[in-house]
């Protein structure tokens, strides 16, 4: 394959003018090297509004199919990372994640190794990390399949109204676990745990274990604390029909279906993973450190085998295999 074969794709926000001037740069730099950049539809339209040059821009699913994207460069935050995560769901191209917004949690880079970010691209001086995504299914009352998705960090199923909450029924592996009232019900991955599901209460997952967490929303019971099941699990929450709440099912916040008393949404592991691309391997507990801003004034660390104090800090400890974002 040849550069000009190569097709890169650029997701970034138009709304930021910061984030419009790094899409400039990336193209520029994709097509200085020979290689295709490529925009989604709506990227296109909105980003040659603002710079008519973009506008000879390669559209995707025009002049470029998602199945010959080789790569895609994302300029944002996690929403903007999930975003391009959707666009390359049909294809196998891994993401980049370089961050424009605040936490930035599933972002490789800062923006200011922007560059060096694009040549590492160019040079395919990089690795992918697979990443556990959920399937998600709603079926109705006759558990006739209503509606098909998935979901890279979590699957939430939520009250539709607010003055009414909603009576759920959780089930693992179509045995009923325990029913109570609830605000909603979160169900996450690895990579989900640090978003949504932290929020809620769940477990911090480190990304090297697969597992799929549970977490009921503001429930009333005695026993609706999270729960943490293996990935070979099928988690699902049903709907009661006695108490005629109606609820909504969000996918990584992106993707909604309304839930009519009686729905079930069945969860599991999906058989395709999200790829994401890494250019440093570190380790996760660095990144919690960092992205949180955790307190660890006062840790003396390890001692190695020469007897030596290792006064290194998170931020500067040695990388480690298997970590990553989440």
């Amino acid at each position: 394959m040849t550069a000009d074969d190569r097709s890169i794709l650029v997701v970034a926000h138009a709304g930021r003018d910061d984030t419009v001037q790094a899409a400039e740069r990336v193209i520029a730099a994709l097509r200085g090297a020979g290689a295709r950049p490529v925009l989604a539809p709506s990227d296109h339209q909105e980003l040659s509004a603002i710079v008519p040059a973009l506008g000879e821009t390669a559209v995707l699913g025009e002049d470029v199919a998602v199945a010959d994207v080789e790569l895609a460069i994302v300029l944002g935050g996690d929403g903007t990372i999930l975003r391009a995560a959707e666009l390359v769901r049909d294809g196998t191209a891994p993401v980049l994640g370089i961050n424009m917004g605040h936490v930035g949690f599933l972002a490789e880079i800062e923006r200011d190794d922007m560059d060096d970010a694009v040549r590492r691209v160019i040079a395919r001086d990089y690795g992918v990390e697979d990443r556990m995504a959920l399937l998600v299914r709603v079926k109705d009352s006759a558990d006739a399949v209503v509606y098909e998705t998935w979901a890279l960090n979590e699957a939430t199923v939520e009250k539709a109204s607010r003055e009414r909450m909603l009576e759920v029924v959780i089930e693992v592996d179509a045995r009923p676990l325990s029913s109570f009232g609830c605000d909603g019900v979160v169900v996450s991955t690895p990579t989900g745990s640090t978003a949504y599901n932290f929020s809620a209460g769940g477990p911090v997952i480190w990304p090297t274990v697969e597992a799929i967490s549970v977490v009921p929303l503001s429930a009333h019971a005695l026993f609706a604390k999270p729960l943490v099941v293996g990935p070979q699990h099928a988690v699902a929450i049903e709907l009661l029909e006695r108490t005629g709440g109606d609820g909504v099912l969000w996918c990584d916040g992106r993707r909604s279906h309304d839930l009519p008393p009686g729905a079930r949404v069945v969860v599991r592991r999906s058989e395709r993973p999200v790829r994401l691309a890494r250019l440093h391997p570190a380790a996760f507990t660095d990144r919690l450190v960092r992205k949180f801003r955790l307190p660890v004034e006062g840790w003396r660390g390890p001692t190695i085998s020469n007897g030596i104090s290792n006064g290194s800090s998170p931020a500067s400890a040695p990388p480690v295999e298997g970590g990553g974002a989440a």
